[in-house]
């Protein structure tokens, strides 16, 4: 017959205890990110990206061109106008800075407008100015270009600096070469299709589709009045 041990000692056995088993929660979608919200937000910004027209590496500046810009159509593809653009602004003064054919835009550095030298101080007033353009495919074979031309009228630190950016007035020294400049590329290469052209008929002569229309603005001064005083 056995018992359990006389005095102190005790039995060394071990309690066993039943193994629990956590299972982990379902987990609950968080507002906000569930799978269709995820899915339509990622349609929102592709149709952003798509609706901006740039891409993620982009060179271009992150800002569109200034309300007043010059621009005009022309028959060459972006990265030939942006091309010739450089070119023709260097050839009359206006040395650009930064020539980008990939994203088709160009800029000069800020300089004075009666010399052409790079400016050696804050960039306030007319005097001092800078030139942006960017090309983009419109019909085929046919970029728009806009050109800016912009000075600072003023210096504030609370603002952002493209925040102070205006157009140069229209009778601006640097404005009118920049005008005679599209002019005489329109002149050169050609301007936007006619209307048949463009819709896909293609069938005007050879002779008349190759002369561009004329990009001189009209004049908007008002006709004098006729005089009444006799």
């Amino acid at each position: 017959m056995t018992g359990s041990p006389a005095g102190p000692w005790r039995s060394t056995a071990r309690r066993t205890t039943p193994l629990r088993v956590i299972l982990p929660r379902p987990t609950e979608p968080r507002p906000g990110l569930t799978p269709g919200t995820a899915a339509v937000r990622l349609t929102i910004a592709l149709s952003l990206l798509a609706a901006g027209g740039c891409r993620p590496n982009s060179t271009r500046p992150p800002f569109p061109p200034v309300p007043e810009a010059a621009s005009t159509e022309i028959r060459l593809t972006p990265t030939d106008a942006v091309r010739l653009l450089a070119e023709a602004l260097k050839a009359d003064s206006i040395p650009p800075a930064r020539v980008e054919l990939r994203d088709t835009w160009l800029e000069t550095r800020w300089f004075d407008a009666a010399t052409g030298a790079p400016a050696r101080h804050r960039p306030i007033g007319a005097g001092t100015v800078r030139v942006r353009a960017w090309a983009d495919p419109t019909h085929p074979g046919n970029s728009k270009v806009v050109v800016e031309t912009v000075y600072r009228p003023v210096v504030d630190p609370s603002v952002p600096e493209r925040e102070l950016d205006r157009e140069v007035p229209r009778n601006h020294p640097v404005a009118l070469k920049v005008r005679a400049t599209l002019q005489e590329l329109v002149k050169r290469y050609g301007g936007p299709p006619k209307p048949a052209e463009a819709a896909g008929g293609g069938n005007a002569p050879a002779d008349e589709r190759a002369q561009p229309e004329s990009d001189e603005p009209a004049d908007e001064s008002p006709d004098t009045p006729p005089d009444t005083s006799q």
